[in-house]
């Protein structure tokens, strides 16, 4: 039998503002009614004492989609008495904030309240515009909130953010979620209590877990449900999960969430845990990375962490990265998986980023030493007779292939740069070094 959709006599069953998403109709109205990011709005927690206090001064909110970074603002304005003026980053401009600035002005001169100039999506302004924003917020003329779902240290300058406090969301937790879900259900004035719906615990679960800390999404979701089932439908599991359709992966290439998530794959790789590596390098995919990406990474950490303790490692994400040029998608991802677990259960050595470092810091410190007399050519008779190269010893002349002589500099030659680690291949190494040394040492006594 084919589901009933609401008319439109039924819809306005929705509440006096049908017009506007349930998301929106159900923004809470007071601090109480907010839901969530108990480490900032709990008691005597610091971002409920600046709006107890009704001071809150200029402010970024930095959080994932649907965390409470609006509201948040609108409720700090309304306790503190203040006038709300928006703007978008996305879609304004220096103009109008001219225009807001001169009503903050007007309104200040005339003994009203002072502005909150909230600004959505502050990331987006440029330097222009957020140079506009100083002279104003330092004097008072209104107060800056604002709202970012990226990193404010790399895309805010210095001058704003000094004179502004951050404060992080975190994404809304499942059981947070469940209550502004059942909310809606229950609210008759701005929810959807008027349609009577049946909803079963498993549909409103499946909404909770999948909206990925998204209040605004979960509330979608429940609206897009009611309206498929209609005036005293029933919402099933399944019909929660043809409203939510796909979830896509907040994964932003050129943002904070991309270093994160590359972060993690290379952490999972040196820590030899391939379930991590294999879950990050998925995510990034699945979010559109360059597969590029992943294999300069993995290439760099071949060298950097398992080194010498195996080194096939390096040559097999050379490899990798060489067949997923000749394969392409998708074939071409099985190639990173195998590299991404090769390198995960590699033995790890950074001995040879250790060697180098120290073959640079000594290079620097001894800018001048000369090359040894015996280890320099010499193509033609003068430097001959001033003893170039005559006292040194060609190593396959001896049966180990192997002649003590000096290689470093004077002033160098007691701090060995390279030591070999206790793993895989490197064990192998160890005890060549050691035999030579051994011959150093018999050659000497």
């Amino acid at each position: 039998m084919p589901r009933k959709r609401a008319t439109a006599e039924e819809v306005s069953l929705f509440g006096a503002h049908a017009a506007e998403p349930l998301a929106a109709r159900m923004r809470p109205r007071t601090l109480d009614e907010f839901v969530g990011q108990a480490h900032l709005l709990g008691p005597d927690r610091p971002l409920r004492l600046l709006v107890e206090r009704g001071v809150p001064g200029s402010l970024v909110f930095w959080g994932p989609p649907g965390s409470g970074k609006t509201t948040l603002a609108h409720l700090i304005a309304r306790a503190a008495g203040r006038v709300v003026e928006p703007f978008s980053a996305v879609s304004e401009g220096v103009p109008r904030i001219r225009e807001i600035l001169a009503m903050a002005r007007e309104r200040l001169a005339a003994g009203g309240p002072q502005t909150v100039l909230f600004v959505d999506e502050i990331h987006r302004l440029n330097k222009a515009q957020q140079d506009s924003l100083l002279p104003p917020t330092e004097d008072g003329t209104f107060t800056l909130v604002g709202a970012t779902t990226e990193n404010p240290s790399f895309e805010v300058n210095g001058a704003l953010l000094s004179r502004t406090r951050v404060f992080v969301l975190e994404p809304l937790a499942a059981d947070d979620l469940l209550v502004l879900l059942r909310r809606a259900l229950a609210d008759a004035e701005r929810g959807i209590a008027g349609l009577e719906l049946r909803v079963d615990e498993s549909a409103l679960t499946a909404i909770a877990s999948e909206a990925d800390g998204d209040a605004r999404r979960a509330l979608n979701v429940l609206e897009a449900a009611a309206g498929q089932v209609g005036l005293r439908g029933q919402v099933t599991a399944e019909v929660a999960h043809d409203a939510m359709q796909r979830r896509f992966a907040r994964y932003d290439k050129a943002g904070e969430e991309h270093y994160n998530l590359l972060s993690a794959y290379h952490k999972s790789l040196r820590g030899s845990d391939p379930d991590g590596a294999l879950y990050w390098m998925a995510r990034m995919l699945d979010g559109g990375e360059d597969p590029m990406t992943l294999f300069r990474r993995a290439i760099a950490l071949a060298a950097e962490d398992v080194g010498l303790a195996d080194p096939n490692a390096l040559i097999v994400a050379v490899a990798a990265r060489d067949a997923f040029h000749m394969l392409g998608p998708p074939e071409g991802y099985l190639p990173l998986a195998e590299m991404t677990i090769y390198l995960a259960t590699a033995p790890k050595s950074n001995s040879a980023k250790l060697a180098l470092d120290a073959a640079l810091s000594a290079a620097r410190e001894t800018p001048a030493a000369p090359v040894p007399l015996h280890l320099r050519n010499a193509p033609t008779a003068l430097m001959r007779e001033l003893g170039y190269g005559a006292e040194y010893k060609y190593a396959h002349s001896a049966p180990a292939h192997y002649i003590p002589q000096e290689y470093l500099p004077e002033g160098l030659r007691d701090a060995p740069l390279y030591q070999p680690g206790g793993m895989g291949f490197e064990k192998k190494i160890a005890e060549r070094l050691e035999w030579w040394a051994r011959l150093r040492r018999d050659g000497e006594g």
